[in-house]
């Protein structure tokens, strides 16, 4: 499993429910990344997208106590209601490429079992007021590539790839 997110100096992903920046660039490796694949999230991010509905092109897996099947249903996306859950259905899925993707709950619960992230680093401070886990000072997570700097809407970017040294097995964590 891995998980993708853009991040500020802070390591800020957030405010307000939404995201810091808006670059095309990010947008575009976003999509890169995920399109045909699982997508797994908290329901505040589902509450995030366009009219609360899940991405297009994508798997998208919800983690939602209070969630209803009648809602994932109608909107198509499929439900988990507890931590156990999320886990009993990834286990039917190749998570290989499977990506988490929100918000900072689910990153930080997630973060563990993921053996590759995907950060894009933005060079600015975005007021944020929800942050990710430094990775740069985790013993367990490794810098493996940084990209050449790249402008994006006049922030300077670069697409890191972190490597997790020792990700738990979802799958015989015991949950």
């Amino acid at each position: 499993m891995k998980l993708i997110v853009a991040v500020d100096r802070e390591w800020g992903i957030g405010k307000n429910n939404d995201l810091l920046f808006h670059l095309k660039a990010d947008m575009r490796h976003f999509v890169e990344h995920t399109k045909g694949k699982t997508v797994i999230m908290g329901s505040n991010t589902l509450l995030s997208f366009p009219n609360g509905m899940p991405l297009k092109g994508r798997t998208n897996i919800v983690l939602n106590p209070n969630g209803t099947q009648d809602d994932a249903d109608r909107k198509g996306y499929v439900l988990a209601t507890s931590l156990e859950g999320l886990f009993d259905v990834l286990a039917q899925y190749d998570t290989t490429d499977a990506y988490v993707i929100g918000g900072a709950m689910m990153y930080h619960t997630m973060l563990p079992y993921c053996e590759e992230a995907v950060i894009t680093k933005v060079d600015a401070s975005g007021g944020a007021t929800v942050f990710f886990d430094n990775l740069d000072v985790l013993e367990n997570w490794k810098c493996e590539s940084v990209s050449e700097p790249l402008d994006d809407n006049g922030y300077t970017i670069r697409f890191c790839i972190y490597k997790n040294l020792s990700p738990i097995d979802f799958k015989k964590a015991g949950l």
